[in-house]
């Protein structure tokens, strides 16, 4: 994508220790000091450049319309998306669930910053014709919006 750094998910904890930083420590520290006491501050955002999919309680960037793999879902609250990856998310511990496509394991996932459940992530699949799934998210229509150049 020309012009957009892309982190993948699996980095987000650490993508600030990834990039160069030009300043001292010193002036490190207070940066980091100042981001604590602002209201909203979200791990990544995505370029403004795109389509994006917010969370509707608190606006957090969750994913790039790019990472869009399908509109044919059905979640515990309505219909839902399936995201190839997200940000802004942080993951709960795994457990099986029998969902309409079968028995699944899956980690419920949340907005890290306002930590309401978005959906959950698709950790293992035990049907072989489910195993697309695998690493994959889901997100329900009654957390998110759309941001960013929709008409």
């Amino acid at each position: 994508v020309l012009g957009c750094t892309i982190i993948p998910p699996c980095l987000l904890p650490q993508w600030p220790s990834l990039l160069p930083s030009p300043e001292p420590p010193e002036q490190q520290v207070d940066r980091e000091m100042v981001k604590m006491t602002k209201s909203k501050t979200f791990q990544a955002y995505l370029p403004s450049c795109h389509r994006t999919y917010s969370c509707i309680h608190c606006r957090a960037h969750l994913a790039n319309h790019d990472e869009l793999i399908s509109k044919s879902f059905q979640g515990s609250q309505g219909r839902a998306y399936l995201f190839n990856s997200v940000v802004n998310v942080g993951c709960g511990p795994a457990e099986e669930r029998v969902l309409l496509t079968g028995l699944h394991a899956v980690a419920d996932i949340y907005c890290e910053n306002c930590k309401t459940t978005l959906g959950w992530k698709y950790e293992h699949a035990f049907e072989s014709s489910q195993k697309y799934k695998e690493g994959k998210f889901i997100i329900e229509l009654a957390h998110m919006i759309k941001d960013n150049g929709w008409e």
